[in-house]
């Protein structure tokens, strides 16, 4: 199964990257995900089941950890034909 996770961490700060926005995308980029596309109002990664969810693990974990007051995330499964 494949998995695609779009995700943001706040609060923001449009002038420069807060360090938890800093950590979700070392998180996402150090993982074994593909299509990861990186923004300043959005994430998106994909790629198998289980490195999915364990990304999501370790971008809850660390994100918390260096300062984040709130992740939203959405995890969708990705059929043959959404790549």
């Amino acid at each position: 199964m494949r998995l695609r996770v779009e995700f943001t961490t706040e609060p923001f700060d449009l002038d420069e990257a807060p360090p938890h926005a800093v950590v979700a995308r070392e998180v996402v980029e150090a993982a074994e995900l593909e299509a990861v596309d990186v923004g300043p109002f959005g994430n998106t990664a994909e790629g198998r089941a289980d490195a999915v969810l364990t990304a999501v693990d370790a971008l809850l974990r660390k994100t918390l950890e260096a300062g984040a007051t709130r992740i939203s995330l959405q995890v969708n499964v990705v059929g043959e034909g959404e790549r």
